[in-house]
């Protein structure tokens, strides 16, 4: 089932604020990482978070709001995960090439 247009721009509004909480708490900067950056990394969360969320049955209440809090918290839960992973990648990749 393809989903709604008004899902679609769901998405984006909850991925937007997701990945700029985010980039706030990473950076300490207003910006976050840049709008396109809080917006493409806030929808990887939102996505991460999203199904984690779900899966675990953490704050199902919260689901009754359109863009729920749930779905915030779950896309910037999931937004610091994905860049923890990329840190760790990153991290891994560097620490290698200095040996």
């Amino acid at each position: 089932m393809m989903p709604s247009l008004a899902q679609v721009i769901v998405w984006v509004i909850v991925g937007l604020i997701g990945g700029s909480l985010a980039g706030l708490i990473v950076t300490w900067k207003r910006r976050g990482f840049g709008f396109l950056q809080n917006l493409g990394i806030g929808l990887v969360g939102a996505l991460v978070g999203g199904l984690l969320f779900r899966l675990l049955g953490l704050f199902p209440r919260l689901d009754a709001v359109t863009i729920s809090l749930r779905d915030v918290v779950a896309a910037c839960a999931g937004t610091l995960l994905v860049l923890v992973v990329l840190w760790v990648g990153r991290r891994s990749r560097t620490g290698a090439a200095a040996e």
